[in-house]
């Protein structure tokens, strides 16, 4: 298949793209809309976040969604990738830090000093609940010990010092079921269970009180692309942000009312959030502006 570009003939290129099914992404998924200039080979792993290392270490990817944690890491650590103002997923993260009730109340000042469960120290719902316990509880991030499962995403990076790898095949959220870890910040993976509570007290009120102040959707994944495709090829990239935004709009039943918008300036709120808190947490080494997130093309779509 041939397409022109400037009148030219030019191969239909394809990207390898990685890109998990969501209700905004179906229609992509699925081929309702296309595109007569690009051509999406969706070749990433499921879960897509078992993609993202192979992304950021060995530009397996020339397209998809990564983790916005994962993404500040790659651009602080200059790796090839711009993000498009296209957020594929995000929700309130209040509810993700649980513990067992039958080993007593916990406040969320009361992990300090503590032993917590995550996934990765650099896990985005991470980010998140732990900037919410920091800066609306007031818990002190370093007094609390960090179990870990794995490393980051980034080759460069290392956890900080009050982070401990668990044993291999130990999991987390059995762990605090079993009381050897006095809390979990657990996304999906939080058990279903009637002792599990959440650490941060009536957490769907605190969650909308906090929309209510702060006017964001935390942001877990955005859509980038390898900088070449911007660079060679940004008709491309005004190509693929069109697709997001037409299968945004199929999503059935609508868009969730609780979800991050379109747009530069409409997420640069929760950008500067989630660049802040990861350069208070550890997780980048430097800070960096929501600009630099985007290139020409991908600062100006829309």
């Amino acid at each position: 298949m041939t397409t022109t570009l400037n009148g030219v003939p030019t191969e239909v290129p394809t990207l390898r793209t990685n890109l998990a099914d969501y209700p905004v992404t179906k229609a992509m998924k699925d081929g309702r809309v296309s595109s007569d200039i690009v051509k999406l080979d969706y070749c990433g792993p499921t879960p897509a976040h078992n993609g993202f290392k192979a992304m950021v270490r060995e530009n397996a990817f020339d397209a998809g969604e990564l983790a916005i944690v994962t993404f500040l890491q790659a651009k602080a650590y200059g790796k090839p990738y711009v993000m498009l103002p296209t957020p594929i997923s995000g929700r309130f993260q209040h509810h993700c830090a649980g513990f067992n009730i039958d080993f007593g109340h916990l406040d969320p000042k009361d992990i300090e000093g503590k032993k917590v469960g995550v996934r990765t120290y650099t896990q985005t719902t991470a980010l998140w609940i732990r900037g919410i316990l920091r800066h609306e509880y007031g818990v002190d991030l370093d007094k609390v010990t960090w179990m870990t499962l794995g490393d980051g995403h980034l080759a460069e990076y290392r956890d900080p010092d009050n982070c401990v790898r668990l044993p291999a095949g130990s999991s987390i959220p059995q762990m605090m079921l079993d009381g050897e870890l006095s809390a979990a910040l657990l996304g999906e993976d939080m058990p279903k269970d009637p002792r599990v509570r959440t650490l941060v007290p009536d957490a769907q009120a605190a969650a909308k009180d906090w929309f209510a102040r702060e006017g964001v959707v935390p942001i877990n994944h955005m859509f980038v692309v390898h900088e070449d495709v911007s660079k060679q090829r940004p008709d491309i990239v005004r190509e693929l942000y069109r697709m997001i935004v037409e299968s945004r709009a199929l999503t059935e039943g609508g868009v969730p009312a609780i979800f991050p918008p379109i747009g530069l300036e409409e997420n640069r709120k929760g950008l500067q959030l989630a660049i802040d808190w990861a350069l208070d947490q550890k997780i980048i080494p430097h800070r960096l502006s929501v600009d630099e997130l985007f290139d020409d093309v991908t600062g100006n779509l829309g």
